[in-house]
Order: structure tokens, then sequence, then C-alpha cells
């Protein structure tokens, strides 16, 4: 008896190897996408505004998804999205009377790991051009009012839950007349073949001291995307 059930799952198996001889019977070769991350995936890790905290909210109008953030901060333009790559994206706000904090999370998703890596590079070569400090005047416009300020950037390496990649934290002090603080976390990381631009502002009105919490939240923030991936 146990001869012939052997039998019979053995010529099951076969006749199902058979029936998908184009794609292989080995699991491996019939997937070579394998171990790959969609941008299903990565829109799932995103962090929604609830999770963020109470008052947090997703703009009423839709972001453009290539529009990445700045890097360098002052009056520098925002690197333009690495070539070959599908974009994700997530911006949230939290907008009070003291103050506002932002988080712009975008993913860059590529074909394989060798493309991720080569747009990471990219982004690291922005972020290398950035001066390590700069006075800004006050600027008037139709839609911008925002006064005078210092601001200093920094580029430091970053490794999280097997992403690795660098942050740039920029700090940024307003003139005396108008005391206030913004600082600024841009997370760029890399794990197979996503590239992870995960960005944190933390904006300070009537006040000329940093968020004190500031550090710990940027890390909790991007440590949680990171560790919601595969």
């Amino acid at each position: 008896m146990f001869s012939t059930a052997r039998s019979r799952v053995a010529l099951v198996a076969a006749a199902a190897c058979l029936a998908t001889l184009v794609a292989g019977c080995d699991s491996d070769e019939s997937e070579p996408d394998a171990g790959l991350i969609t941008l299903t995936t990565m829109r799932g890790a995103f962090l929604q505004a609830g999770e963020v905290g109470p008052t947090w909210k997703a703009p009423e109008e839709s972001a453009d998804p290539q529009q990445m953030v700045s890097f360098c901060g002052g009056t520098s333009t925002a690197p333009q999205v690495p070539p070959g790559a599908d974009v994700v994206s997530s911006p949230l706000a939290d907008e009070g009377s003291k103050g506002a904090q932002t988080l712009h999370q975008t993913a860059l998703v590529y074909g394989d790991a060798a493309s991720a890596a080569s747009g990471q590079a990219l982004l690291k070569a922005v972020a290398d051009q950035c001066p390590p400090s700069a006075d800004v005047p006050a600027t008037t416009t139709a839609d911008r009012n925002e006064p005078a300020y210092s601001e200093t950037v920094e580029v430091r390496p970053i490794d999280e839950g097997g992403w690795s990649g660098f942050v740039i934290v920029r700090h940024k002090l307003y003139e005396a007349a108008h005391p206030g603080t913004a600082d600024t976390a841009v997370a760029v990381l890399n794990s197979r073949n996503v590239v992870l631009v995960d960005s944190y502002a933390v904006y300070r009105l009537d006040n000329a001291s940093p968020s004190p919490s500031f550090d710990q939240d940027w890390q909790r923030l991007v440590g949680t995307v990171v560790q919601r991936v595969a």
C-alpha cells in the first residue's frame, strides 16, 4: 500500500513538473525576481498619518511623486529622481500654532539591486556637494515669506535594519527678530532593489532652541519603515 501511494505521489509530481516545464520545476528558477521588493510592499510599509500621531494628516492635494525633497537646504534645488526607478511616495504633515512637522516618504524601486545601488550613488554625489553652512537673507514672494536664517549641513553614514546609506542632517536658526528653528533629516537608504528617501522636519516658532527629541524621532520613523519590509 505504501509503495503504491508513493508511486502516485511521484506521478503527480512528475505531471506537475511537465505542465510547468517552461517555467522550470525548481522554485528558484521559476521566480527569477524572488527577493526583490515591489512597489506594493513599499507602499504598505509607509507610515500612515494616524500611526505617526493623532494630529498628523495627508495633504488634500496629491504631491508629484517625481518631486524629491531638498538635500542641501538653503536656496538649493531638490535633486532629480535617478533614472530607471518606479516611484511611490507619501507626504504627511502636522501643523499647529507653535510650529509644524513634516514627513515625506519616497521609495525608488528598481528592477535589480545594481541599478538601485547606482541610483543611491547618484544621490550621494549630490549630498557630498552640500556646503557645510549657509546664510540666507529674508525672502518675500507671492507664496513665501521667510525671515533671514543660518543653516548647517552634515552628512553621516547610517545603517538600519539591513538598510545602509547616509543621512543629511540640517539645522536652521532664524534671525533674532523672528526667533525659530527648523531641523531636517533626509535619510537615503538602500536594500536590494530599493532606495528609500525618508525626510523628517520639525519647525518651531518663537523658540530659538532646536527640538530636543529630533534625533530620536527621525531615527524611529525611518526604523519603523525599514523593519516592515521583509
